[in-house]
């Protein structure tokens, strides 16, 4: 005898994928996160190719990710796929010291962050009404 199925976390019509631990601040990350919500998967996977931040080719991969389980696991329209959701949150945080002058010390912290990245199939009626 095998468990229920838990019920899915997002719409029939979304798929997601999952960055932990990447090893940059929320702060920075969210830079990223933010300047493709709400544009089409293609936008965002070009604006991610040239963008000159560090974390973008991390981001893309997460991208890349979702737009896969969309077209895999859930049988959406690649063409149609929006960014509806692009949130980033804290993991955990690595703590270093460096010595300074007299015996005192230098706190080091090197955050890590974690990002979520769902992706939205576009209804006929919803992209008639943005032509």
């Amino acid at each position: 005898m095998s468990k229920k199925a838990t019920p899915r976390r997002v719409g029939d019509t979304e798929a997601r994928a999952f960055g932990r631990s990447i090893r940059i601040s929320p702060r920075k990350l969210n830079l990223v996160a933010q300047s493709i919500r709400g544009k089409s998967a293609d936008k965002a996977l070009a604006e991610l190719e040239f963008s000159p931040r560090r974390i973008s080719r991390v981001v893309k991969t997460v991208l890349e990710s979702a737009i896969a389980n969309a077209e895999n696991n859930h049988q959406l329209d690649v063409d149609q796929l929006v960014v509806s959701q692009a949130f980033v949150g804290k993991s955990l945080v690595m703590k270093r010291f460096s010595p300074r002058a007299r015996g005192r010390v230098g706190k080091i912290v090197k955050p890590f962050s974690n990002l979520t990245i769902v992706v939205r199939e576009k209804s006929e009626t919803e992209s008639k009404e943005r032509a």
